[in-house]
């Protein structure tokens, strides 16, 4: 019998827990985001070239490859372009089912993030929901993105898709 072989036959699976763990630095531009977040507010940076407005910031522009130097503090409203209502229950889940995902585009910004949507039933969501951020309370802000709980309606009419398609 071969050494990799036992009684019951070859050995074709082995699991073993693993773990990693990360420590991140952050970068000069992504600092500023990350204090936007510990303010309660969002902070982008504006390429010279194109005129985009990058949230977070990054530091440079990815389609002129120039430095991205100038601030930009955005508003807290906001349009929902895509969404992903989560029917499907997951180990460690803290919200409850179902609730809504979305691609998250900030006025004035030129890229989106996902975020949280609540306030509104499933089905009631769509693409060009014009949505705020909801805020920690100012005691538990920090410098992560978590400092937003999620997004509510803002109960303004709803964007026409034509009006950030290219943001899809």
């Amino acid at each position: 019998m071969a050494a990799e072989e036992t009684a019951q036959g070859p050995v074709t699976m082995l699991s073993t827990p693993i773990r990693l763990d990360y420590n991140f630095t952050a970068g000069v531009a992504q600092s500023k985001s990350l204090r936007g977040y510990a303010e309660g507010r969002f902070i982008g940076q504006r390429c010279p070239v194109c005129k985009k407005v990058y949230v977070p910031s990054r530091g440079s522009c990815p389609k002129d490859a120039v430095a991205t130097t100038e601030e930009v503090v955005l508003p807290n409203t906001a349009t929902v372009t895509t969404f992903c209502v989560v029917n499907v229950p997951f180990a460690g889940q803290s919200i409850e089912i179902p609730y809504i995902t979305a691609s998250i585009l900030l006025d004035g910004a030129d890229i989106t993030f996902m975020g949280l949507i609540q306030g509104i039933a499933p089905e009631d969501v769509e693409m060009g929901l014009r949505v705020e951020a909801v805020w920690v309370p100012k005691e538990e802000l920090g410098p992560t993105l978590a400092s937003v709980k999620y997004f509510q309606p803002t109960g303004e009419p709803n964007r026409e898709v034509s009006t950030f398609a290219e943001h899809l």
